[in-house]
């Protein structure tokens, strides 16, 4: 595997690490209820994209780390996840 191609997998797993550990601060701290409660409240209410959108933010920040450290195939992998959690945010919105 070529290095380009290993920063960008790296960065392209810390974009969804980020994003899965927006999704435990939203689930954890931010939701009144409690863990298990608002995963139910989710489903019933379908807001998995609404929420994939919040846990995505954490994105954000892990890019701008990797721009200032001047590591631009690691924020091309989180652009990528990014853009690959939009589109998914963008199918889960309309079925």
């Amino acid at each position: 595997m070529g290095t380009v191609k290993k920063h960008i997998l790296i960065g392209v797993l810390v974009s969804l690490f980020a994003t899965f550990g927006g999704i435990f601060l939203y689930l954890e701290y931010i939701s009144k209820f409690g863990f298990y409660e608002t995963i139910d409240l989710i489903k019933e209410g379908e807001l998995y994209g609404k929420v994939l959108s919040l846990a995505a933010i954490p994105n954000l920040f892990v890019f701008f780390v990797f721009i200032k450290k001047k590591q631009d195939h690691k924020a091309k992998g989180v652009l990528l996840a990014t853009i690959l959690l939009a589109l998914t945010t963008l199918v889960l919105k309309f079925i």
